[in-house]
Parts: C-alpha cells; sequence; structure tokens
C-alpha cells in the first residue's frame, strides 16, 4: 500500500493493473437526466477522471465488474443495453455494434460501455460479475484494466430510497478510505449482510476487487465521495504493481 499520488499515472506507466471504481446510477447517462444538475455534472467529470487514469497504464482488456451477471456469465462484443426502463429510448452497445440475437446486458454494464466510450477506449471489453472478476485478472496479460460499478449505501438521508440509517454515513466512509488508501484488503473484508441492510449495491463488486488484489502494492486515489440525492457516490481509482 502507497499514499495516494498527486496525479495519474504517467501513459504506459508499469503495472499489473488498473482500476477504476464509478457508481451506476442511470442519471449518469445525460439523456436520462435531462436537464443538467451540478451534482450530476460533476461525478461524471470525477468517473471520467477515474476511467482515464484506469486506461493510462494501456490495458489491452478492460473487465467491466458490475452487478446483475450471473456466475459463469459474460458479455462483449454484440451485446447490449439500453435504458428504457428509466423513461429514454437509448440504446448503449457493450462493445462495437449490437447484433441480433446479442445478449442484453444489465445497467450497470451498459453505464460503464457508455464511459469507456466517452474515453475513447477502443480495446477489448469482458463484462462479468463480481463472482468471476478474480479469476479473470488473474488470466488476462497484464496489465489488466477493471471497471467496477457500483453505488453506496441507499439510506444516507431522509429521501434516500431506503430512507435515512445513522450507519449508512459512516459505512460509506469506511470504504472511501479504503478507496483512498488502496486497501484491498479493507474492502476483501467489507460485511455483505450490513451492505444489504443498508443497499449498498456496490458491496459485492467492492468485496471482489479487494479480493483480488488482497497482498499487492497498490496506489489509491479518491476523486469523489458525495451523496446529493441520499445515495452515496464514490469515485476511485487504483493503479496495482
Amino acid at each position: 500500500m502507497s499514499a495516494p499520488p498527486e496525479g495519474p499515472p504517467p501513459p504506459g506507466a508499469r503495472a499489473a493493473a488498473a482500476v477504476a471504481f464509478c457508481p451506476a446510477p442511470p442519471l449518469l447517462l445525460p439523456a436520462v437526466e435531462g436537464r443538467a444538475d451540478y451534482a450530476t455534472t460533476a461525478l461524471r467529470s470525477a468517473c471520467a477522471t477515474a476511467v482515464a487514469e484506469m486506461l493510462a497504464v494501456r490495458p489491452e482488456v478492460v473487465v467491466v465488474a458490475a452487478d446483475g451477471a450471473a456466475p459463469g456469465e459474460r458479455f462483449g462484443a454484440g451485446d447490449g443495453g439500453d435504458l428504457r426502463g428509466f423513461g429514454v429510448d437509448v440504446a448503449v452497445p457493450f462493445e462495437g455494434r449490437v447484433r441480433p440475437g446479442g445478449r442484453r446486458v444489465p445497467t450497470g454494464h451498459a453505464l460503464a460501455a457508455w464511459l469507456l466510450d466517452q474515453a475513447g477506449f477502443a480495446g477489448t471489453r469482458v463484462g462479468v460479475g463480481p463472482a468471476d472478476l478474480g479469476q479473470l485478472a488473474r488470466d488476462l496479460p497484464a496489465p489488466v484494466g477493471v471497471l467496477a460499478m457500483g453505488d453506496g449505501s441507499a439510506r444516507r438521508s431522509v429521501k434516500a430510497p431506503g430512507y435515512l440509517d445513522p450507519a449508512a454515513g459512516p459505512f460509506d466512509a469506511g470504504v472511501a478510505r479504503a478507496l483512498a488508501a488502496g486497501d484491498a484488503g479493507a474492502l476483501a473484508a467489507l460485511d455483505p449482510a450490513e451492505g444489504r441492510r443498508l443497499l449498498a449495491a456496490g458491496v459485492p463488486v467492492w468485496r471482489a476487487v479487494g479480493a483480488a488484489f488482497a497482498g499487492r502494492s497498490v496506489t489509491g486515489r479518491l476523486h469523489a465521495d458525495d451523496a446529493p440525492f441520499g445515495v452515496g457516490y464514490l469515485v476511485a481509482s487504483w493503479v496495482v504493481a
């Protein structure tokens, strides 16, 4: 574990892996939001920074880890998702064009694909659920990129989806400290039961990232830690030696 850097790693920096942690609210997509809001504009900017820092190590493959994929299921070229369930007729290819018969990807994977498109990433993408992240990260050639999608607690205020829980703020604060410090062990040790109780949807993905890189030298940088709509939004980047 090392101290947070003053800036992003230089292009081509030697690394075994790099991780971008981003939340997965549908409002991340401007078409869903409609009218621009300062909070979501700032969130998009933070996510763009985290993804850029992940891509700075020049991974040939980016693994998108998000909820919604069954164990053993992988998404790739030709698959795609959409945001029709959120009131907009927007299709989001996961990689390349959606092919006839392509699988439908969950919302988190679709939002990750949009972030990668915005960053101009033209390499290979593999979408998985938390259960398959560790093995895939070990099997792929270094440096591997990981885009980990997940929200903090949805119980951060009285107007939050799950109403206010006094434990929600401290729980998210602990995650933020682990992300900033590059503490993979702390992420791996997050309590899944408490995560479910606090409606922290990102816990399975965070635990998987922590387990995948536990014991490694990790440089962490926290880009955002906020809860503008009663849901914790945490954005960070890691470089793993």
